[in-house]
């Protein structure tokens, strides 16, 4: 199954927000200036609002249910920086992925990667409610989540993988930057990946490791090394490479259980 698996990806791959002035990291900042992008807040625990972005299929009928993606931004990035990467919001909309891209509290809370980041906790949760705000608004197919990272946001998805595994039908790192061994990937061992990584980028040498970690587990992943490829380039002007991402995430998919029938569960 799993050879069956990749050589079929193989295949396949030849609202405004609101101003918070008093937030650290200027973190309600938005990047991106496009109708097709809901700029939205909520409210924390701690009674802050956070904001987050999120993009829906034109044809959204909610008597369907469709693919997430929940997509971590680089270290410093505003929270809506990622859907401004060539091709994102095309590429949702052709293949009818609703696209979720929070905050993590601040700009450089690395989604709880970092347990001595003083915002690790906070940037963990954010996460984990923006989830859980999407899945309960909209027809969510709870077998076709998929968590993708940059950089940042690639520490951020190898944790969130391991904390929580069995949310997840997939796996996306682009030029991840973890702060762990690579022995986390033992924690979601079942999850299949696609690695996309510039061999220009200083992070590659941690990138091998890290994949050759993944064959010595029998983790089902695709690893895409681009020569000449930098660390942010690569991926986020590169319509071609953020194809390969969609294309993987409309393959893999997870057996239904009944665990993850319920809408709102994060």
């Amino acid at each position: 199954m799993k050879h069956l698996l990749l050589t079929t990806i193989a295949a396949v791959l030849a609202l405004s927000s609101t101003v918070f002035a008093q937030r650290p990291n200027n973190s309600n900042e938005s990047a991106i200036d496009d109708p097709r992008i809901l700029h939205r807040t909520y409210t924390f625990e701690n009674g802050e609002q956070i904001p987050y972005a999120l993009f829906v299929p034109s044809d959204y009928d909610a008597s369907k249910s469709y693919p997430l993606m929940v997509s971590l931004h680089g270290l410093g990035r505003q929270y809506d920086w990622l859907m401004g990467y060539e091709g994102m919001l095309d590429f949702a909309e052709r293949d009818g992925f609703i696209v979720v891209t929070p905050l993590g509290y601040v700009r450089d809370g690395w989604y709880g990667s970092r347990g001595k980041n003083k915002h690790a906790a906070k940037s963990e949760q954010d996460v984990m409610d923006v989830l859980k705000i999407v899945r309960s608004e909209y027809n969510v197919n709870g077998n076709r989540i998929y968590l993708w990272g940059h950089s940042m946001g690639g520490a951020g998805t190898y944790h969130l993988a391991a904390k929580y595994p069995s949310i997840w039908a997939g796996l996306g790192v682009a030029a991840p930057a973890p702060n762990v061994k690579p022995e986390q990937l033992g924690k979601f061992k079942s999850l299949p990946i696609i690695v996309l990584q510039g061999d220009q980028d200083r992070l590659v040498k941690v990138t091998r490791v890290w994949v050759s970690k993944m064959k010595e587990l029998g983790i089902e992943h695709l690893y895409i090394e681009v020569p000449g490829g930098d660390h942010s380039h690569f991926i986020s002007k590169d319509r071609a490479m953020l194809d390969k991402l969609f294309r993987f995430f409309t393959i893999v998919k997870k057996t239904p259980s009944k665990s993850d029938l319920s809408p709102t569960k994060p």
